[in-house]
């Protein structure tokens, strides 16, 4: 009988396929040849590593170590590698690898491997992602500091057939560092002395294969040149990315304003880098809820990569999910998951950021890293307040804003420093006031705007470029174009991906009467924001450039994908004015009409006809139109319901003698709708307004 080797401590590796049975499923021979190919490929990492491969079992894998740092690098390369294998098949009979790592005491014999450490080894495999690597807290202990090596703290875990919890840990290279090379062996012999040279001869040769793979990567797919051939847009020339809605993991319907501001914050965070070109956040919720494929997502906004991943929050713990996809070869720059506590949600959010930024060797200046770095409010309370807000905000309906109003407020009673929420009560109160809806915030139209710059002012101790937007327009309805201009360009220094910023710089130009200038930056919006249309902003500088046609064209799209919108009916009628089609301007107006009563009567909304003399533009433009509206009969007349609220309808006698009547039976309807009764106002013929009292 062979003599037994003595039981010894070793560092042992087990590695398993994940979903073989599944696998084989698929297609037997094919599974069986790329699991034994993957396999070939981890033992000759372990070899080249100073390791020796004692089992290989259908599924599984044994390996011996007598250093953790080689087992551990050991384990991360062949992990690369197998993950940019994965990426160049074209079905998806992958092959993913788990891998866990102990320190163990060992008993071999016969080249098989038994004892504790073994066990342990597959127990702690089972807690690694595909993928991924995990190592026991003996393990991280053995490992030197000097290791490029990331961990994180996965606690003690119960493990089957062990009495005490294990510290387990997960292990990854170190973003933009390369994984550390096994150290040159100088002598090792054999029992009898001789030197192991054939053995040095193999690791040598294993050495430059793999440093002519490293250097050649024949696994990674050149770029699909089809695959942007048909894409809506050409490649920007700087790293382009789309980071696609998280997905709420909860199971809580009311935790998806989390899960929708970490995405928010993701993309706040890479559109201030210049370096990098990224979608903004009103194109990419288009795929919100929606199952996508990447490579539909990178042709339709016209990107190369791809950040998707979820959110899971559990009392006061959190867990981001994320993984970088290279649209073009479909395969993962890098997948990760960060686990913490609430308090921990900014530290987590910067290694989000971090990660893309070296995946994308993208270099940040001086001013990005401060910006990247900074975060407006260290209460992790007051940003959730936040969020709560800014999901309301962003419904962008009166009822909405004023439901997030409360939101913003306790962020501040938190951190009245927060200058980021006094920014978002500045944007609300100005939209209000633009829109006329302030009365939904339960005060007027004049103190709104007094709320809106109250709170700027305190957002602009540390502003934003949200700040910066909201003072361009308050400078902007004072006329003061000059200022105006100034903010709208300090907007877009701060967020260079930002397509509001280009947008309200358009908006400036436009009234600036310079609408060829203006057009430039709506392209640039545009790009930034393919799904959202800039179909109105268009429309207005077309028609100080009297291309009337297509303005007519323009604002024809426009209403099909905004059907409650009436802003564009005065534009439209002048429009048909301009080019002689009366009938169609006269049209236009009973279309406005017809829109009022359905918002008043079915949405049960509040709505106003802007007057000529209200619209914020230049002198010449607003002549402009009057000429359309007089060419085609109309006047300066808006449509006859111009304006309507919870306090009483404002009529414009416009219709026959014979509909006055029918109007006044719909502002008594009007009223009653919000149990209010009407009596008659009358204002300067024709108006007639009724008020709810």
């Amino acid at each position: 009988m062979q003599a037994r080797q003595p039981r010894k401590l070793a560092v042992i590796l087990h590695a398993d396929v994940v979903g073989s049975t599944a696998l084989v499923q698929m297609d037997e021979t094919l599974a069986h040849d790329r699991i034994r190919d993957a396999f070939r490929r981890l033992s000759e990492s372990i070899l080249t590593y100073g390791g020796t491969t004692h089992e290989l079992r259908g599924d599984a894998l044994v390996a011996e170590f007598a250093r953790a740092s080689d087992a551990v690098c050991a384990a991360l390369a062949f992990q690369a590698g197998n993950v940019e294998s994965n990426a160049t098949l074209d079905d998806e009979l992958r092959p993913q690898v788990r891998i866990g790592i102990t320190l163990g005491e060992v008993l071999i014999a016969d080249n098989t491997v038994t004892g504790a450490g073994v066990v342990l080894a597959q127990r702690v495999e089972q807690l690694a992602e595909p993928d991924g690597v995990c190592i026991t807290g003996a393990v991280h202990e053995a490992v030197p500091m000097s290791l490029p090596a990331e961990y994180t703290d996965l606690g003690k875990r119960n493990t089957k057939g062990f009495d005490e919890p294990v510290q387990v840990y997960r292990v990854h290279v170190r973003p933009g560092a390369p994984i550390a090379l096994p150290e040159t062996v100088k002598s090792v012999r054999m029992r009898d002395g001789k030197l192991r040279w054939p053995w040095i001869a193999g690791v040598a040769l294993v050495l430059l294969v793999l440093g002519v793979l490293a250097w050649w990567r024949p696994w990674v797919k050149s770029v699909d040149p089809e695959l942007f051939e048909h894409a809506a847009y050409p490649l920007p020339d700087k790293p382009s990315i789309a980071v696609l809605p998280f997905t709420n993991m909860s199971g809580d319907a009311q935790q998806e304003y989390f899960s929708d501001g970490i995405t928010d914050d993701l993309i706040t965070d890479l559109s201030k880098i210049s370096g990098l070109f990224v979608i903004a956040r009103n194109s990419v919720f288009t795929y919100k809820g929606r199952t996508v494929n990447v490579r539909q997502v990178a042709r339709e906004l016209g990107v190369r990569y791809v950040l998707e991943g979820s959110v899971r929050r559990a009392g006061n713990e959190v867990r981001i999910n994320a993984q970088l996809i290279d649209a073009a070869t479909q395969g993962h720059l890098w997948a990760d998951r960060y686990d913490g506590a609430v308090t921990d949600v900014f530290e987590l959010q910067d290694r989000v950021t971090q990660k893309i930024v070296a995946a994308l060797a993208v270099k940040l200046t001086p001013e990005e890293k401060a910006q990247t770095a900074s975060r407006q409010t260290t209460i992790p309370e007051a940003y959730d307040a936040f969020l709560e807000g800014w999901t309301r905000y962003r419904q962008s309906t009166p009822e909405d804003l004023a439901k997030a109003i409360p939101h913003f407020q306790r962020a501040i009673q938190l951190d009245p420093e927060y200058s980021r929420a006094h920014a978002a009560l500045a944007a609300v109160y100005v939209e209000s006031w633009r829109s006329w809806s302030s009365f939904w915030l339960g005060i007027g139209w004049q103190p709104a705007l007094q709320q809106a710059e109250l709170h700027l002012k305190a957002a602009m101790k540390d502003p934003t470029p949200l700040a910066h937007r909201v003072a361009s327009l308050l400078h902007m309805i004072d006329r003061r174009t000059d200022e105006a201009t100034a903010e709208a360009e300090r907007a877009i220094a701060l967020d260079p991906n930002d397509p509001s910023g280009y947008d309200a710089m358009a908006t400036i130009l436009i009234y600036s009467g310079k609408p060829a200038k203006s057009l430039e930056y709506i392209e640039i919006a545009q790009r930034l924001d393919p799904q959202s249309n800039y179909l109105f902003r268009i429309a207005e500088a077309k028609f100080q450039m009297e291309e009337f046609d297509e303005v007519v064209s323009t604002l024809r799209r426009y209403s099909q994908r905004n059907a409650f919108d009436l802003e564009p009916y005065l534009y439209l009628a002048s429009a048909y004015g301009h080019l002689k089609r009366y009938d169609e301007a006269n049209s236009a107006f009973e279309e406005c009409n017809q829109l009022v009563r359905k918002l008043l009567r079915d949405q049960n909304r509040w709505c106003r006809i802007e007057s000529l003399e209200g619209i914020l533009v230049d002198d010449r433009t607003r002549e402009l139109i009057r000429e359309g509206l007089n060419a085609a009969g109309i006047g300066s007349t808006p449509p006859e319901i111009i304006e309507a609220s919870t306090d009483g309808i404002l009529l414009r006698r416009t219709s026959p003698a014979s509909a006055i009547q029918d109007l006044y039976d719909f502002a008594k309807e009007h009223c009653r709708r919000f149990g209010k009764k009407s009596s008659v106002m009358h204002s300067a013929p024709p108006d007639y307004q009724f008020k709810c009292h």
